[in-house]
């Protein structure tokens, strides 16, 4: 176990290098994302929400930690046991490595140093290491000890005699037990390197994983950070020629445990494949337009933001949001509209998908209708009056209304390919997942959710119905008559609306259910279903208790 924490940590070290997806922990969790069953994803999004990959990375070591103390058992008596494990998983890393679409030779690096280094670790630790039932209190090798009980011994079962220091079996005699590596012989034949106790070994074991934790924690983290932090830094964002106007007073209630109208960056929900964000300089980026097109071309980030820029508030909510629940979120972005960068690019009449492309190789499918159709389609490159955070997708990404992120929330964006959705299938539709998916009227109980007081009480949330708009909002109570609910203003038919309903609530516990309409005529569905293949349906329902 130690010999792996070594690993790890000296990965982490070199991968700072290198970058961060070239870490070993990070290339086979891709790996395990891109691979895991479907049930396996959503329960993994249902448990642990926006936690799901730190969650993925601990169950990593700790799987790593289980498989370390399995090979150490083994290789006590056979050293090669260890040291082809060693072997096997600095295999799996590497084909990890390599596997990812932006690999490059140096992903090899991190995993084979800490290979080394951990083969180096457990090799020097092995044979230092006195086994217990050879070595003791009292026994030879050990301050005070005098001499060695063995099998052979008067009292023991099949006793006959006792082994002295300088005998076979002891420190210091010709042949260690099988299995316990003796110290090197020095220039005149006796012990150079002191035999550690097990409470010595245990020190050196703990100085040691504590150093490799700290070392491996600090290096991941300074990896996220240093590569393209300071280039984000020197992107001046351009005025939009089409600027959002200001939020209406009347759209943000301010009610205490309602959602604010607008998400702050570090509050916008994250949900995608990538383990740790992919590190791309500004400087280095191209978007390809290419596939069923007449004029193929590239962009650089420089030329893009030289275009006309359009800022709008547009509400995103990932498929795997469950009825009631926050993966949802309302932002004021900056871009590009994306129909225009399509039109320059010629599409032929039977393109009827846009493939966005990620620079980790992911992709989504979007119709290109939708992306043609005068919504608001935007080439992001700013969040609320800053440039994409890293985790969102700096330095551009795509922003649909009215579709779920799977197909149309492309991050860290580097090609747009013209395509059939008979020719192509993006990375959630073999998957089990929806290849069209609009996002459904949903509604949202915010507060009370679980406790009030007898009385006046607000009752207020939010509801959403991006590209069609929230007409109406209803509450019941006990299963009783529905009630409008007074709705905030509205800001767009793209964004999410608040809504508040005053109820005079009586004490004991109480069922509130809550259903939207959209500006269509269609009512939010009743029925529950999962979020699989294309989005959660169903009334959101709290329990509250009024005492």
């Amino acid at each position: 176990m130690v010999a792996a924490a070594v690993a790890l940590a000296v990965a982490e070290l070199v991968a700072v290098v290198t970058g961060p997806g070239s870490s070993p922990l990070v290339a086979v969790g891709g790996v395990v994302v891109d691979h895991a069953p479907r049930p396996m994803v959503e329960f993994g999004i249902r448990v642990f929400g926006t936690l799901d990959k730190p969650a993925l990375l601990v169950g990593t070591v700790l799987l790593v930690a289980g498989c370390a103390a399995a090979l150490g058992a083994a290789a006590v008596r056979r050293l090669w046991i260890g040291l082809a494990g060693l072997a096997v998983f600095a295999a799996i890393g590497v084909a990890a490595a390599v596997s990812r679409p932006d690999a490059d030779p140096g992903a090899l690096l991190p995993t084979l140093a800490g290979a080394a280094a951990a083969a180096f670790t457990y090799t020097r630790l092995r044979s230092r290491m006195v086994a217990p039932s050879w070595t003791g209190p009292g026994e030879p090798g050990v301050p005070g000890g005098s001499r060695a009980q063995s099998s052979d011994e008067p009292g023991v079962p099949g006793g006959g005699r006792a082994q002295e220091h300088g005998e076979p079996g002891v420190p210091g005699g010709d042949h260690a037990p099988e299995g316990v590596e003796r110290p090197p012989l020095g220039p005149a034949g006796g012990r150079d390197a002191p035999v550690l106790d097990r409470r010595r070994l245990l020190r050196v074991a703990g100085l040691t994983m504590g150093a490799a934790a700290v070392a491996g924690v600090g290096a991941h983290w300074w990896s996220l950070r240093r590569d393209v932090a300071a280039a984000r830094g020197a992107v001046t964002l351009p005025a939009p020629t089409d600027p959002a106007g200001p939020v209406p007073t009347g759209a943000d209630l301010r009610l205490p445990g309602l959602a604010s109208y607008v998400t702050a960056n570090d509050e916008f929900y994250r949900i995608d494949t990538a383990l740790v964000p992919p590190q791309v300089d500004p400087a280095d980026w191209r978007l390809r337009i290419h596939g069923r097109v007449a004029r193929p071309y590239e962009i650089t980030f420089a030329e893009l933001l030289a275009r006309p820029m359009v800022e709008r508030y547009i509400t995103l909510a990932c498929v795997s949001n469950q009825v009631g629940g926050e993966l949802i979120g309302n932002a004021r972005w900056l871009g590009v509209p994306v129909r225009d960068l399509i039109a320059a690019a010629e599409p032929l009449p039977d393109a009827d998908q846009v493939v966005s492309r990620s620079v980790d190789g992911w992709t989504c499918g979007t119709p290109t209708e939708v992306l043609t159709d005068g919504r608001d389609a935007l080439l992001a490159v700013g969040m609320n009056g800053e440039p994409l955070p890293l985790a969102h997708g700096f330095p551009v990404r795509m922003v649909v209304p009215g579709l779920y992120g799977y197909v149309s929330a492309c991050k860290w964006i580097t090609e747009l390919e013209l395509s059939r959705f008979d020719d192509f299938d993006a990375y959630w539709v073999p998957r089990g997942w929806a290849p069209r998916a609009p996002v459904k009227t949903q509604s949202r109980i915010d507060t009370p959710r679980s406790q009030a007081r007898p009385g006046p009480v607000t009752v207020a949330g939010v509801a959403w119905a991006q590209h069609r708009g929230v007409a109406r909002v209803e509450v019941r109570v006990d299963g009783g008559p529905w009630h409008e609910a007074a709705l905030a203003e509205a800001v767009s038919v793209d964004t999410w609306r608040q809504w508040s309903w005053r109820w005079d609530a009586t004490p004991g516990d109480h069922e509130l259910v809550v259903r939207a309409t959209d500006a269509t005529g269609a009512v939010q569905l009743e029925q529950r279903s999962p979020a699989a293949p294309d989005g959660a349906t169903g009334w959101h329902t709290v329990r509250v208790q009024v005492a």
